[in-house]
Formats: C-alpha cells, structure tokens, sequence
C-alpha cells in the first residue's frame, strides 16, 4: 500500500519512543482534519507532557498551555473564534491529575471543543511515576509494590465519570493496539469533530497507549499486554453519545 503523508501531518520525525501511540494518534487526527476539510479552521491546545511538543508535528495552529489548563485555554479559543475548530490533546497527568478540575468544568458547561486523551497509564515523560490512571497492581517509580486501593485508590475512569454530566455530549474509549481498534479510534475522532461542528456539546475521545519505556517492557511486548492488562480494567466502547 502507497503511503500518503496528510495534508495536516508535517513531514518531521517525531520525538516520541518506540512503541508509544502519540504517534499514531497524531497521524488519526490530521487523517480527520484532511477528511473533514477543517484544517484551515482548526486550533489545537498541546499538553504538558509527552506530547508537549505536538505543535511541531501537526500542520495547523497550535499553541502550549500550562499544565492542565488546555481545556480552559480551548474555551476561550472557541469563545473568541466560534467559527474554529478548537480541540486539546492532553495525557493522563495533564488531564486526569492537575487538571482534573478544567476538564471537569469544561464538560459541565458542554463547552463546544473536541478533547483527545491519551491513556497511558503513567507519567511518562518524567520518569514513570503513578499516575491517577495507573493500573491495580501496576509497578511504577513511586508504587515499586504495585498500586493498591487501600493506599492509591482506584484508576480513574475519565470518560465514565464525564459522561455523568449534561455538558457531556459524547465520551468513548478507544485503543491504539491492534488495526481493528486504530480503526475504531478514527472513527471515534471523527465523531468527536462531527459533535463539536454539531454544536452539541464537548466531545472526548479516551485512547489507551502503550508506554514501552515506562513500563519497562520492548514495544511490542507492551502493545500485546494491554489487551490483558488496560482493557480490562478500562472497558473500550461508546459510554454517551447524545443524540441530535
């Protein structure tokens, strides 16, 4: 098969480590962007994290905010600028952990963006650390035991816990594991978009990735155990999707 570099993909290598779904998940989005004919119309908040420099890789503006605060930066983007595609990109510590409090207020008033998050299960950029998404029993820097309720409390499940709130318009979990499931996921991305255009409320995308690095593991040893392992413990499927 011919491979064909998207229009909103820069042609750059990526910094990202074997095996990591940034990548992928980078590629979906701009495979959207094209498909939708948007790319001219869409802004985009980068994370602190990982993905911190994803401005670099995507062909369409983008800007940085702090920690955790992208979905408060996307509200006033698309408040400003209402004929804008606006979305946010974040992983688990920027979302889930220091800005749990943004994405959660942003849902509840049903702000009109579009959230990708990247579920990986650590901190990957700084060392591997617990994360509020980190698995029971899971091994990391700061729980060498494996994580247990009665210390850590359980993983937080993002797209469960926001579809409870009106705002919410559409909150599913994807994986970037296997070609049926990136297959899944781009679809889910475009629904997410087609929300946003829909003027229906927030979107958010959850997709689980592998952390070679941060588990411990070679690349493909990690994409084989999140089958076992993250999905078990974060079900894959459409949680809400509300109806026009």
């Amino acid at each position: 098969m011919h491979y064909t570099r998207p229009t909103a993909l820069q042609d750059v290598a990526t910094h990202y480590c074997a095996g990591c779904g940034h990548g992928v998940a980078h590629r979906l989005i701009a495979e959207v962007v094209d498909e939708l004919g948007i790319r001219e119309r869409t802004l985009a908040v980068a994370p602190v994290g990982c993905a911190v420099l994803a401005y670099d890789y995507w062909n369409f503006d983008v800007t940085e905010a702090a920690h955790g605060r992208a979905p408060a930066v996307a509200t006033g983007m698309r408040r400003c600028n209402p004929d804008k595609v606006v979305f946010t990109y974040q992983g688990d510590g920027d979302l889930a952990a220091i800005g749990a409090g943004e994405i959660v207020n942003a849902a509840n008033r049903g702000e009109l963006i579009s959230v990708f998050f990247i579920n990986n299960a650590t901190y990957g950029m700084t060392g591997g650390q617990m994360a509020p998404t980190t698995m029971l029993h899971q091994r990391t820097t700061t729980s060498p035991r494996g994580r247990e309720t009665r210390a850590e409390g359980w993983p937080m499940k993002v797209v469960e816990m926001l579809a409870q709130l009106d705002g919410t318009a559409y909150a599913v979990r994807c994986a970037l594991d296997t070609p049926k499931n990136i297959r899944a996921a781009r679809a889910a991305i475009k629904k997410a978009f087609e929300v946003q255009l829909a003027g229906q409320g927030l979107a958010i995308v959850e997709l689980l990735s592998a952390c070679p690095v941060g588990w411990g593991m070679k690349p493909v040893e990690a994409i084989k155990a999140m089958a076992g392992t993250m999905t078990a413990q974060f079900p894959l499927g459409v949680v809400k999707q509300r109806e026009k």
